[in-house]
This record gives C-alpha cells, structure tokens and sequence, in this order.
C-alpha cells in the first residue's frame, strides 16, 4: 500500500442489554455525529457509507444514516456476520486507497434479542449447513447445542486435548477481560471477577461456563476514514493509519478439525498477509482487540495471530503476556466478553477502541507508549479481518 487510508473520527455508544437500548437508528445517528464531531467535519464532506449490520432488513443502513442527513450520496449495507463491521471498513478503506473518494463512513449496528444467536430463515439452505454437518462428522459423540455455542465449545474441547492445556485457561482469559473493562466507561460489564466465580458459573456447553461467553448486545460505532490530501486540506493532525489490512475466508482447511471450523486457519492467513504488508511481525504490536465471543476463541486466536507458538497459550496466559506489564496487551476495552458484541458494530468498536489507544485518549486503561495495534474480528460462515493501524 503506498498510500495509506487515515481515520479521522471515531465513536460508540455504550453498548447495553437487549431490551434496554434505542433504536438501532437512533443509535446509530449518534455514533456517527459522534464520529463526525470527533473529525471535525460536517457531514457534506462524507462522500460514501457503508453500513454494516446482521438482524434487519435490506437498507436499515439508509433509515439510519437519513437520521444525520440526506445528501444522496452511495449507501451500501454490508452483512458478514460478526466480522460485518470490519468488513465494512475494509470497503472504506478500499474505496479511499483507490483514489475513488477521498472521505467514507463505516458505521455499524445491531439490535440483538435474548438469548443464544438463531437463524431467521428456516425455508432455505443454511449457510451454517456445511459447518453443521461438518462437526457432527468429526465427531458424532460431540454434543448439540446452538450453533455458535457448540462450534466454539468443542473447538475449546479439542485445543484442551491437542495441547494437554489446564482447562481453567478459559477461567483465567474471562478474569482478565473483565479486570480490563473496570476502566472502561462504554462497557456493559465492570465488575472484576474471580477465576472461582467464573469456572464454578452454570455450564453452557461442556468445559465452557456462562462467563466464557459474550452477552448478546445492542449498540452502534462509527469511523470516518479519508486521504491523505483530504486530512491536510482540513487541518487534521489527529490521524491514525491503517498500514495493513487482509481478509480472509474459508479453505478446505476449515474442514479439518474444530478449531478450524471456528477460524483458525482463517485467522493465520489474514494475520500472515496483514503482517506481510505491515512489513513487521507481531512482535512490534503494542494493543491488541481481538474477536473473543467465548474465551476458547480468544486463546485459540492467540496461536493464529502468532502471539504464541502452537500449544504455548497456557504458558502465555500463565507468564501475564496478554495483559498489562506482558508483551502485549489484549482486549483492553474488556474485549466482547465484557463490552458485549452487538454484531454490526463490533469491528468498528474495536477499532475505535484502538485508535484511542494509539491517539493516547483512552483514559485509565491508556496502553502507554503504544504505537502499533492490530485488529482481529471474525465471522463464521465465514470472514476474518485483520487490521493494523499506527500512530502517524
């Protein structure tokens, strides 16, 4: 990438528990002035939008966006499952690398129900079918459930078993998200818990207990991501660049076992080309957001990401690295787990998160000094986005 996409603006609501939130409109509106105040732009200087969302019908992105105003400009809904938001701002990106505008809005929301996650269209094929199918032939004696619940639970049974791992990992990785989002004004959860508390939790799935699975969430975040031209034009001088960003989707290595039923192969591919293009591995990231919808996800990522090598996540977790004072510091937003994962919006969240880090605005859990974050935000069905940004 020889001409990098810079973000301007950034922005979230709190996010908050089905029942209890606004309409996804309303939400969405004042994340996106939100963005837009934070810019320092009007909305006149946005020139495109892309609207990421899972539960709604088609242009929900157009109700929400007509909220901040009617310019007329093009409004494209993006729907990739848990990764819909950071694909959205992959298109952005896209759009302003390639010259063809210079200012785009990714914005992102989701108004979620009670509840495990279910499909609304039962008179089609399923696009989760081959992955239904999948797992009951790697195994016919893995137990049911819904889906995702039962896709990441076994994918944590067999890291466990492949690494001889302690399965109180899971407890541990859950005790740290939730010491992270005590400084965190925007999440839904900011009690601390105890490793106790967290494995002796009621079972939702064998070895993963309720507090090793993110809560279903409403809630909205938008980012405003521009040229280089455009920034200097408008006095900008608050940028963060995206100097690397890589997509990825299912192989015929997703057929392989469980973990890479969930991603992991996806992971390591789109972490290999971000990183490629970076021109940097891992080891010169300062913060780090990554998708944790069940703490399993979270340790498995770590792995993929190339945090760790293959089997060291204990030894990881155990040794602090994946907190303050470690080699990385992970999920300091208090990750899904704690600041719950509104679908839509959740990509664009955490990347709002880390540009507060890297513009050194994120208050008592600032990671200082940082410089360099990476972004991982995955969808079964299936996408994975990885993104790294820097301090300009």
């Amino acid at each position: 990438m020889s001409k990098h996409a810079n973000i301007i603006g950034v922005s979230m609501v709190k996010f908050e528990k089905p029942g209890k939130n606004e309409p996804y409109e309303i939400m969405a509106a004042k994340a996106i002035n939100g963005a837009l105040k934070d810019a320092g732009i009007s909305y006149s200087d946005v020139e495109q939008a892309y609207a990421s969302y899972v539960y709604g019908d088609s242009t929900c992105g157009q109700t929400a966006l007509y909220k901040v105003g009617m310019t007329g400009i093009p409004i494209i809904n993006v729907n990739n499952n848990c990764s819909s938001g950071s694909t959205a701002l992959f298109l952005a990106r896209q759009a302003v690398e390639s010259e063809a505008v210079d200012c785009v809005l990714a914005f992102g929301f989701e108004e979620m129900k009670p509840g495990a996650l279910g499909e609304n269209w039962a008179d089609r094929t399923s696009p989760f079918q081959w992955m239904n199918d999948r797992f009951h032939q790697l195994n016919p004696e893995m137990p049911d459930g819904p889906f995702a619940l039962k896709m990441f639970g076994a994918a944590g049974l067999e890291y466990l078993e492949k690494s001889g791992a302690n399965p109180d990992i899971y407890g541990k990785v859950a005790v740290k998200s939730r010491r992270h989002a005590i400084h965190n004004p925007y999440s839904l959860f900011t009690k601390e818990m105890y490793l106790a508390e967290v494995m002796n939790a009621p079972a939702v799935y064998p070895g993963l207990t309720r507090f090793m699975a993110c809560p279903p969430t409403c809630g909205a975040a938008a980012v405003i991501v521009c040229s280089e031209q455009f920034a200097k034009k408008h006095n900008i001088n608050r940028t963060v660049k995206i100097i690397a960003q890589a997509m990825s989707t299912d192989k015929p290595d997703s057929h392989e076992d469980y973990m890479h039923l969930v991603g992991s192969g996806m992971t390591s591919r789109a972490a290999k080309q971000a990183y490629e293009m970076a021109g940097f591995g891992p080891e010169a990231i300062d913060v780090i957001e990554l998708h944790d919808c069940f703490t399993p996800n979270e340790v498995i990522t770590y792995e993929g990401l190339g945090l760790c090598g293959k089997g060291e996540a204990e030894k990881f977790i155990n040794d602090g690295d994946n907190t303050y004072g470690g080699r990385f510091v992970i999920n300091p937003s208090g990750g899904l787990m704690s600041k719950g994962h509104p679908l839509g919006a959740t990509g664009l969240a955490q990347a709002t998160e880390l540009v507060w880090h890297l513009r050194g605005e994120a208050g008592d859990r600032q990671v200082e000094g940082a410089r360099t974050a990476l972004q991982h935000n995955l969808g079964l069905g299936g996408a994975c986005v990885v993104t790294v940004y820097q301090k300009d």
